[in-house]
């Protein structure tokens, strides 16, 4: 049984860069029989001839543009017994303004057929006028070769003679270990629905248009390109306009992700680290794989109870060192990325805790915390007062403020010696402040009666 997966393959054959060089791209749809398997609300052929329309018309604007149509799968139907693999056919050649051609055509095929995907690659050769252009092939096709040719050594062919091949492909709900197939023509993606399959031809399109590419590094300690997973934002440079947003992706081959950027404009990078990193007026060169270098080197901050008996839900504030600006609130139990560096963190327990910590590349850097237990008191007549904490040599520090004329609280507070100092509110003398030392242990509550 024919496994099934979309493939967009685009052919560059060798050529001088320009901006005002002919670009021609041939589209190559698959027509055979397995095209009309269901996909969501539609066959895949119908899906696929209606994005091949879509783009065909966003393309009758672009100047030094010609596109052309070969199709295969669609003359000789399929039998248990038959399949012809000579079923490819250049049904519009390469001509000026031939896009309603293309687009008629399009609507009007049926698919029927066998998948010879070698043959139909190796018959395109031919399709172009000439080699001065900018030519380009994308293959649209829901199958893997049928026929006895092997496409791994059409393309070999190709490359002899000077086509350089970029493989985009794209997996519909199959085995992506199946797509290692197509490792011989190059690189590949996956999708699984329609609206997936609408990017990756958009983007594909964008890059035949275009030919510049761009890849983002954000670089670790030893600046190799191994940070990723966070968001992006690439500004008009020197303005607040936001032209393109990205969540750093490494692709499947370990390397980060290739992205289309308009290069008509320079732009300043916003990389949303903690805390973030900016690059101005980046400068994308055309026709060429542009890469833009981002030092990015992050490790983690946890922040953890040594003993406690339940999640007590305690934030803690965390700031640069030598800023008192909060860049992150980072609850008590959770882990963070942070750049590699030195911060001041402030734990909002009662009291305060305060700690310094380094963050190294690729580490857990780990901030461990007593849990805290509870101080309750309770009387018949409100009061007023606060609660102090005895340090190491014997003085007291103020934690806070007992709720004003209040008769009863619980506050949470960290191990250590406290002392309640309070009056009764209706007696208008100081001679009638109390006090009550306590102890208050982790995970346990202790009560004093007023």
């Amino acid at each position: 049984m024919k496994k099934t997966l979309a493939i967009l393959l685009i052919f560059l054959s060798s050529f001088s860069y320009g901006q005002e060089q002919m670009t021609r791209i041939l589209f190559i749809l698959d027509a055979s029989n397995s095209m009309n398997a269901r996909w969501g609300t539609q066959t895949r052929i119908n899906a696929a001839k209606e994005l091949l329309a879509k783009t065909v018309d966003g393309l009758r604007d672009v100047p030094n543009l010609e596109i052309g149509l070969r199709v295969y799968g669609h003359q000789s139907p399929i039998t248990a017994t038959f399949q012809d693999c000579n079923d490819t056919k250049l049904e519009v050649p390469f001509g000026p303004d031939n896009f309603t051609s293309v687009k008629n055509r399009v609507k009007s095929i049926q698919a029927k057929g066998t998948t010879p995907i070698a043959r139909s690659l190796e018959a395109a050769a031919g399709d172009f006028p000439d080699n001065t252009s900018r030519n380009v092939i994308i293959l649209i096709t829901d199958g893997l070769e049928a026929c006895d040719n092997d496409p791994c050594v059409i393309a070999k062919k190709l490359k002899d003679k000077g086509v350089n091949v970029t493989p985009f492909v794209i997996g519909l709900g199959m085995d992506l270990s199946y797509l290692e197939k197509f490792r011989c023509i190059g690189t590949y993606e996956d999708a699984e629905t329609r609206e997936a399959f609408e990017r990756v031809l958009q983007n594909v399109v964008q890059k035949a248009l275009l030919n510049t590419t761009v890849q983002i590094n954000l670089n670790n300690i030893a600046g190799a390109p191994t940070e990723t997973d966070v968001t992006m934002f690439l500004y008009e440079a020197g303005t607040t306009n936001l032209k393109y947003t990205f969540t750093h992706t490494i692709n499947r081959f370990g390397n980060p992700d290739t992205l289309i950027i308009d290069p008509a404009l320079s732009y300043d990078l916003v990389v949303n680290t903690t805390p973030r990193v900016i690059k101005k007026n980046i400068v994308i060169k055309r026709n060429i794989h542009n890469t833009i270098e981002a030092n990015t080197p992050q490790g983690n901050i946890r922040l953890r109870y040594l003993n406690a008996a339940k999640p007590y839900q305690i934030d803690a504030r965390i700031m640069q060192e030598g800023s008192t600006s909060t860049l992150n609130v980072q609850k008590i139990g959770s882990k963070d990325k942070y750049l590699v560096g030195t911060y001041m963190v402030e734990i909002l327990t009662l009291p305060r805790i305060y700690v310094t910590v380094n963050v190294e590349q690729s580490t857990i850097s780990d901030i461990n915390i007593k849990a805290p237990g509870f101080f309750k008191y309770a009387g018949i007549n409100k009061i007023t007062g606060q609660i102090f904490m005895k340090n190491d040599n014997g003085t007291w520090d103020w934690v806070t403020n007992i709720e004003d004329k209040s008769r009863t609280g619980k506050i949470r507070l960290q191990p250590g010696e406290y002392r309640m100092v309070y009056r009764q509110i209706d007696l208008k003398s100081s001679t009638y402040t109390m006090q009550n030392d306590s102890r208050i242990n982790s995970n346990s509550t202790t009560t004093i009666k007023l």
